[in-house]
């Protein structure tokens, strides 16, 4: 990997085939590495499985994304915090720095209430991990937007030691991605790359076919500090063959390597009137 940022594949982006997939197809593109989304794929869930799936193809799991989707509600546990606690010593055991994880959901009520309390101490038990706190976005529903995130879809309005930023988040809030990045500050440990419309909807579109700035927030990275990883999160359900959905994946995979800047080269980050 020399110096460079590495680039990973979320396993989320081959969905959907399974986890083993996204290994398979990271490997013919030439991917750095993986993020494993755990969800209810038991590969996903399983230390040994990823583990061996790792070695077969000379791939290490550089980032693993806590169960807290909707549909992994019941992941491991209904316990919002034994799904993290596993999450955390799913990455030990592969040696993924990493963790990524939402905001609670507001009808998570003791979760939430007890969030950053909870974090700090599952933090003290795993101090070699980030836990990296995922910007979300609202949702509209018959005609009306609400914030499904408590306190909300921000987590810098919070203030936490790490986080994610989530491009395709920032669309589907109507915000710019280069302004919540200068919010997340030294913060920034982990950047899901992948593209919206802005039209109210997390679409993960392939890098460059939204209207984010995602060529100038990855140029950007080097000057910002930027030590950790970018995971392509792109949809590619609607893909009709495994050689669309590989040629996604490797444009994606082409479009942030043009633009990541090696740490030698660093240009100043973007100013914004």
């Amino acid at each position: 990997m020399s110096s460079r940022v590495p680039v990973l594949l979320s396993s989320s982006s081959v969905f959907p085939e399974p986890t083993a997939a996204a290994f398979e197809l990271a490997a013919s593109a030439g991917y750095d590495g993986l993020e494993v989304m755990v969800w209810t794929d038991r590969v996903s869930q399983d230390a040994g499985a990823l583990k061996g799936l790792s070695d077969h193809y000379n791939l290490p799991v550089l980032s693993v994304h806590a169960p807290c989707l909707l549909v992994t509600q019941r992941v491991w546990s209904p316990d919002p915090w034994e799904r993290l606690n596993r999450a955390a010593q799913l990455a030990e055991t592969l040696g993924a720095p990493t963790v990524v994880v939402h905001p609670p959901f507001s009808w998570q009520r003791d979760y939430a209430k007890n969030f950053a309390s909870g974090l700090a101490k599952v933090q003290a038990k795993h101090p070699d991990l980030a836990f990296a706190i995922e910007n979300m976005f609202p949702v509209k529903m018959a005609g009306r937007w609400f914030v499904p995130y408590t306190p909300g879809w921000d987590p810098t309005e919070t203030g936490f030691d790490a986080y994610t930023l989530d491009l395709s988040h920032c669309a589907a809030s109507r915000i710019n991605a280069l302004g919540m990045a200068d919010k997340m500050g030294a913060g920034l440990k982990h950047v899901h790359l992948g593209d919206g419309t802005g039209e109210g909807r997390d679409e993960h579109l392939v890098p460059g076919r939204g209207n984010q700035p995602c060529a100038e927030l990855l140029r950007s990275l080097s000057a910002r500090g930027f030590t950790g990883s970018v995971a392509l999160e792109v949809s590619t359900r609607k893909a009709s063959s495994r050689a669309e959905r590989e040629a996604d994946l490797r444009e994606s995979l082409e479009f942030a390597r043009k633009h990541l800047a090696p740490a030698e080269s660093a240009t100043p980050a973007i100013t914004r009137a």
